[in-house]
């Protein structure tokens, strides 16, 4: 029987408990209960807002979405949102899961961190986007009620999350510092990385090698 959480249905099928098995394997308990949240906030939203998606792929997308920052699955030069998403697609092809649906998930978890795109892409890819966003950084915080924050947190517990989190981030991609350019990650390599400094768009435009 699927556990019920908030109204919402974590889903249970074989698919499922098997992406649910592998980041147990791979991940720690800051990710599980991490993924958890964003699935169940995510899933909240789109059942507030009468959204038509796949509840099972919203599940897996949310548990792939930080994959990429474990040891198994980080790549020495790819974004860490890149690597989860290959590993979903691995995943899903070696099960035999529809290709639409397999792109769909790759979607949703290379763009889960590139605001401003995302949010209009299919409902899976926005919907984990929105819960990306409100867990880790409490984006649209008043959209959820406390009583339901309430009965999420307290089955996924945030154990300090805000400080771990950036952490488990910069162990991710610290080997891999230049593939945070341009994205929201470079921000953590300023904090963690000492006399780091982040590529300037600008001065690759002015210092290129085209002569005017």
């Amino acid at each position: 029987m699927s556990m019920s959480i908030a109204d919402i249905q974590i889903p249970d099928s074989k698919l499922a408990k098997e992406a649910a098995e592998l980041l147990r394997e791979h991940g720690d308990d800051l990710l599980w209960n991490h993924s958890n949240r964003v699935f169940l906030f995510a899933a909240f939203k789109g059942n507030q807002s009468q959204l038509k998606y796949d509840p099972e792929l919203l599940y897996i997308s949310s548990l792939f979405h930080d994959l990429g920052l474990t040891p198994a699955f980080r790549s020495p030069d790819k974004r860490f949102e890149v690597d989860g998403a290959n590993a979903a697609r691995d995943f899903l092809q070696s099960r035999g899961v529809p290709e639409e649906s397999i792109r769909l998930v790759w979607d949703a978890v290379a763009l889960h961190t590139t605001i401003g795109i995302v949010e209009y892409k299919e409902s899976e890819a926005a919907l984990m986007n929105f819960g990306v966003g409100y867990d880790v950084v409490g984006k649209n915080f008043e959209l959820i009620s406390e009583e339901i924050r309430r009965q999420i947190v307290d089955a996924f517990p945030r154990n300090r999350f805000k400080h771990n989190i950036l952490r488990a981030f910069f162990e991710g991609f610290k080997h891999k510092p230049e593939t945070t350019y341009g994205t929201i990650n470079a921000d953590i390599c300023e904090l963690f990385l000492p006399g780091y400094k982040r590529p300037n768009f600008c001065h690759h435009v002015l210092h290129s090698r085209w002569e005017e």
